[in-house]
């Protein structure tokens, strides 16, 4: 009985999972406006780190008890929420657009696969590094138009380039070490290991000035509960369930699918060539998991 609903979960998840995250850009476009970005991620995690305290002392879920493995999740939440997360805001904050910052923090499957070799011992084929080049190559159509709109900033370009090594280093560290942790103990370390340290920081480095407009709260709500419990949630279940590689490449598809969110909610122009990048980085990602899926029936 238990099988249909695990085979249905396992089919929709990368799906799922490509859709919601894409979400995590348009929050950013809403309420950053509104918040720095230190102050907007302390008041995110901090708010996520109480919401998983009660359904933990609810449910009388264990935390774990190994200081090892509280420095291990606090690693990891630091690196894919905070480093991340936090470049990836502040360059947004400071002019970026976010089309350049998908392209760099886009380069993580790439970066993944590399490293994913030396680090925990997986192989890539041929087909899936052909798929990972294609996806790149996708990808870097769909954000094409944002190159037209002048010089970067100095301070995002370093941020974003933090971030991309964040979210991989993060997402090869979390594999190896902790995912056996249940998702909710482990989150809600990784959240309160995170939470503090953006509070620090936002305390030395920003004003603390919050304009609570109905944007913002909308913004913080989204962020807070489908993005840091469900969207990370369903990363966390990927993660244990298959190769790192594999699971990186579901975020060649996050641009694409932020540029249709915008279309659709504001307005923002598709040009064909977005298009044709999108069709492209599909069948990168395709490709890569297919030829995944071959190996691994051998």
């Amino acid at each position: 009985m238990n099988a249909a609903p695990e085979t249905l979960f396992t089919r929709l998840a990368p799906a799922l999972f490509v859709v919601l995250w894409s979400t995590g850009f348009i929050g950013a476009k809403f309420g950053l406006p509104y918040c720095e970005p230190l102050t907007f991620l302390w008041l995110r995690y901090a708010s996520v780190t109480v919401l998983l305290g009660l359904v933990i002392f609810v449910q009388r879920i264990p935390l774990p008890r190994s200081p090892r493995m509280w420095l291990h999740l606090g690693v990891s939440g630091v690196l894919l929420h905070g480093v991340y997360i936090g470049g990836v805001f502040f360059a947004i904050s400071r002019g970026m657009p976010a089309g350049i910052s998908s392209l760099i923090v886009g380069v993580q499957p790439l970066l993944t696969a590399a490293l994913a070799g030396p680090l925990l011992g997986e192989r890539l084929s041929r087909r899936q590094l052909a798929g990972f080049v294609l996806g790149f190559l996708g990808l870097a159509l769909v954000v094409s138009k944002s190159f037209t709109r002048g010089e970067l900033p100095a301070a995002g370009l370093v941020t974003c380039t933090a971030a991309l090594f964040a979210i991989t280093l993060g997402t090869l560290y979390q594999k190896r070490h902790v995912a056996g942790v249940d998702i909710r103990a482990g989150s809600f370390v990784q959240f309160l290991a995170t939470a503090v340290p953006c509070f620090l920081l936002a305390q030395v480095l920003e004003t603390g000035v919050v304009d609570w407009h109905p944007r913002f709260v909308f913004a913080l709500a989204w962020l807070c509960l489908v993005l840091s419990l469900g969207a990370i949630s369903i990363l966390w279940t990927l993660i244990k369930r298959g190769a790192a590689s594999k699971v990186a490449s579901l975020f060649y598809l996050v641009p694409p699918v932020t540029a249709l969110e915008g279309f659709l909610l504001f307005g923002e122009s598709l040009l064909p060539l977005q298009l044709v990048g999108m069709a492209v980085t599909a069948f990168g990602v395709a490709l890569i998991n297919r030829a995944a899926a071959d190996g691994a029936s051998r």
